[in-house]
């Protein structure tokens, strides 16, 4: 798989911050990148219309080209493993263990480990019937496109694999059936394809149900079950279709480590399990197994260095049974959650005595985000030193099995969404305990949009659109701007349904003389009142009965239009441009302004670096 390097452009930034970004790249790290094993068939680039460059761009970068957000302090990346030719995805990996999800749905348990059921003696695996259980998945992928929000990028396929759970059920990768507008899979040793359906997409664990209504397709099929965490050096064999062949692929290997590992599909942190055996594009989604014959994870990524080799992960069972019971309680997936605040390592004593902590434990609160729910409870300066009872080192470690430890963000992802937990902080040298509840993070910059495609709001022929992180790596940083990037990167949101809306582009007219070169730049007010998102700007746009309309940028730039000749003029623009609409579906609802909006948005948080991963030196990390 050819590898892709986005260097970036800004000098300053690299020294300052870790990119939470993907595929933001420094020229001081070394070339390293997290990559998904979908096998992807290749498009033809096609040509962007309405840009200001003249040269034919190709369609956004795939997500398999994506670098990991800046966890680590060399910037280390990895790879999925699903079979992609054109595009591709990155994830990260995390266990779990239950029985079939058929059985587990009857009873209305939650899903358990099984040990016990499936044995194989080792050294069998090939032979062994629960290979069966393991599909071919053929994907078509039609992506938005994201600097042109009203179109849709041209479509693509790729491969990879699947494993049945039971129910008529189906496990692979989020990144293998991204942007799906078609899933087809086949059976080992079968010539007929069949039709797929995505039940439910875990963007953050990169993990996607399928269903599978032909009995056809079913019979004779004995689903997975899957085992307990494994041990360090435990054997492991990973299977699927990957590039080389068509038939089923058999690797194997050693399990190398177990720790919180960071998902480049969903740019999140989550038990990941570390193993020697090849990964290569076309294994994303399938099994791995242990000598037992049980299933302990989900093969999803790899990590590809000058400076290392054979790394890849797999998502354990700890994770694809959170997933699975997240669906069974909820009906659809809700996340996982966070606890929303930026943590500092304790390990100097002068600094532990100064905060008035006696013992070698706890990490100091610096900053606790607007939008979670520890913000009515925790304030800057507290030190946690428990959660649920369970202690927390100077380091931001827990206790994890036998001499092991464990990141703290770890015992978080344990829980679901509304769940509460019990924290024994220290404020003012004094010990108590506190009730918080965890719920999945905000992001002001989201990384995936919900429902696919972007909003945007088309007034003359200037084009409005939130910022997300797909829109900025298909722009590519330069042409986002120094001053916006970093505010993509740094800020946080101050209350829920904020976003960070851009004049993305604008469709030269008569009636925006002046204006043409304008692209990429926020939007702050309108008519003189501050934006809190797209459904607000459109809102205020549709209600307002004044003489101009003007717009007021970053730096104190101004667009003004004469709100008569701009309305008239608009439909005059979409139909030379070919657009068919003057903004996207969801902004046809009725705007409902939320409650407290008013109060948090006179308030900024922009200045500070913040990152879903540890960021800057190892001292500090999020929750």
């Amino acid at each position: 798989m050819a590898i892709t390097v986005a260097n970036c452009c800004f000098s300053a930034l690299s020294s300052t911050f870790k990119s939470r970004y993907c595929h933001l790249r420094f020229a001081t790290s070394p070339s390293h990148s997290y990559f998904d094993a979908r096998s992807l068939k290749a498009t033809n680039n096609k040509k962007r219309a309405l840009k200001g460059s003249s040269s034919s761009a190709s369609p956004r970068k795939s997500n398999a080209e994506k670098k990991l957000p800046g966890r680590l302090k060399d910037d280390k990346s990895g790879l999925y493993a699903d079979g992609i030719s054109g595009q591709g995805d990155m994830g990260r990996p995390q266990s779990t263990g239950f029985k079939s999800f058929g059985t587990q749905r009857k009873d209305k348990k939650e899903f358990q480990l099984d040990s016990r059921e499936q044995q194989v003696e080792p050294g069998s695996l090939q032979d062994a019937n629960f290979l069966n259980a393991v599909v071919k998945v053929y994907c078509t992928h039609t992506a938005p496109d994201y600097s042109l929000p009203w179109q849709k990028q041209r479509q693509y396929t790729s491969t990879g694999s699947a494993f049945m759970i039971g129910d008529g059920k189906l496990l692979t990768n989020a990144h293998c059936v991204e942007h799906d507008t078609q899933v087809k899979v086949k059976r080992r040793g079968d010539d007929t394809k069949y039709v797929a359906k995505v039940l439910a997409r875990g963007v953050d664990c990169d993990i996607a149900l399928l269903s599978v209504e032909s009995e056809e397709f079913w019979k004779g099929a004995k689903p997975l079950h899957l085992g307990h965490l494994p041990r360090l050096q435990d054997a492991v064999t990973v299977v699927g279709y990957p590039l080389g062949g068509d038939t089923i692929s058999v690797t194997k290997g050693v399990v190398s480590r177990i720790e919180v590992t960071s998902y480049a599909h969903g740019s999140s942190d989550l038990l990941g399990i570390q193993i020697d055996a090849a990964i290569n594009p076309g294994n994303s989604g399938g099994p791995a197994f242990n000598e037992q014959g049980e299933c302990i994870g989900v093969a999803f990524q790899v990590y590809r260095s000058e400076e290392a080799e054979n790394i890849g992960y797999v998502i354990p069972t700890t994770v694809v049974s959170h997933f699975l019971n997240d669906y069974e309680r909820n009906g659809k997936y809700t996340g996982f959650p966070c606890l929303g605040v930026l943590l500092q390592k304790l390990e100097n004593p002068a600094l532990r005595a100064c905060l008035q902590v006696q013992s070698n434990e706890g990490v100091l609160v610096r900053r606790v985000e607007p939008t979670s729910d520890a913000n009515n409870v925790l304030k800057q300066g507290d030190v946690i030193v428990s959660f649920d009872d369970v202690h927390v080192g100077s380091e931001g470690t827990v206790p994890f099995r036998s001499n092991e430890r464990i990141a703290f963000r770890y015992l978080i992802s344990q829980k679901f969404a509304g769940d509460v937990a019990e924290l024994g902080i220290i404020r003012a040298g004094k010990l108590m305990k506190v009730q918080v509840a965890l719920n999945p993070r905000v992001h002001l910059v989201p990384y995936h949009i919900d429902g696919g495609q972007p909003s945007y709001l088309i007034i003359a022929g200037l084009v409005f659109t939130p910022l997300s992180e797909p829109l900025i790596e298909e722009e590519c940083e330069e042409s986002i701007g120094l001053k916006l990037l970093a505010k993509a990167r740094y800020s946080l949101a101050r209350f829920k349904e904020e976003q960070i809306v851009i004049l993305s582009q604008v469709l030269a007219n008569e009636v925006n003389i002046g204006y043409e070169d304008m692209s990429n730049q926020q939007v702050l007010k309108f008519n003189g009142t501050r934006i809190k998102n797209i459904r607000h700007l459109a809102h205020l746009v549709t209600c307002c009965q004044d003489k101009y309309l003007v717009f007021e940028f970053e730096d104190n730039y101004l667009a003004v239009l004469e709100r008569e000749a701009a309305m008239a003029a608009s439909s005059r623009i979409l139909k030379d441009y070919g657009i068919p609409s003057e903004r996207s579906d969801d902004l046809l609802e009725p705007y409902v302004e939320s409650l407290g909006d008013n109060q948090a948005i006179e308030q900024d948080f922009g200045e500070s670096p913040v990152s879903n991963l540890e960021i800057g030196f190892d001292g500090l990390l999020w929750a």
